[in-house]
């Protein structure tokens, strides 16, 4: 695998609805780092395996991977809770995992030259997939901030939901996330933890700036 060198490395994991999606588009914005939801790819790859039930194999998700840009994730339809639900359960399968994990890597670890780096968030991205990042964060809150921010993102794109249903989904995920056997969500030793439940989306950047202007300032 091509490795660029002298890049600037963001490696973020987090429970589902934690805040760390709009951080790592803020980050990646403010730094010039290339941006890559991890949890999105696998919800692609739910999609695909929905609309494509008999084609569906490695081999034809191989292929559609190969053709994958950021821009393809971008898609409001993967926010669904059903894709969200088939994604978990996708993300048990050790086979899909390499595909996908493949992709990730090329992201995190040579992105375009006109990028500064690369800005990961996910379940494994400082366990796994980026375990040399430059910075390494683990953001988290409670439940109830999770699942009101969730509720209002997905109203906010007419999804009809309703407030328990996010809030059931998400506490489904987390145990998905935290007891699957292949690369459970775990904060690691090395990575810092960032609680953003009486933290506004300014004050969380602020602090996730600070930390990373520490770093490359030393």
């Amino acid at each position: 695998m091509i490795k660029r060198k002298n890049i600037l490395k963001v490696a973020i994991d987090s429970p589902a609805a934690a805040g760390a999606g709009t951080q790592a588009k803020l980050i990646s914005n403010h730094y010039n780092l290339l941006q890559l939801d991890t949890g999105r790819v696998y919800r692609y790859v739910a999609n695909i395996r929905i609309k494509n039930p008999k084609k569906f194999n490695y081999n034809f998700l191989k292929k559609k991977i190969n053709k994958l840009k950021i821009q393809d994730l971008k898609n409001k339809n993967l926010l669904s809770d059903k894709i969200a639900t088939a994604a978990s359960l996708i993300a048990k399968d050790r086979k899909i995992r390499q595909i996908v994990h493949n992709f990730q890597l090329k992201c995190a670890y040579n992105p375009p030259n006109k990028y500064n780096g690369s800005c990961l968030d996910g379940r494994d991205i400082c366990s796994v997939i980026v375990p040399d990042a430059d910075v390494k964060l683990f953001i988290t809150a409670n439940l109830k901030t999770r699942a009101t921010r969730r509720y209002k993102e997905l109203r906010a794109k007419n999804i009809d939901v309703s407030y328990n249903q996010v809030r059931e989904s998400i506490k489904k995920r987390d145990k998905s996330d935290k007891n699957r056997k292949i690369s459970p969500l775990k904060k690691t030793k090395d990575s810092i933890l960032l609680n953003t439940s009486n933290l506004s989306i300014r004050r969380s950047f602020l602090k996730i700036k600070n930390i990373i202007d520490r770093k490359i300032n030393i």
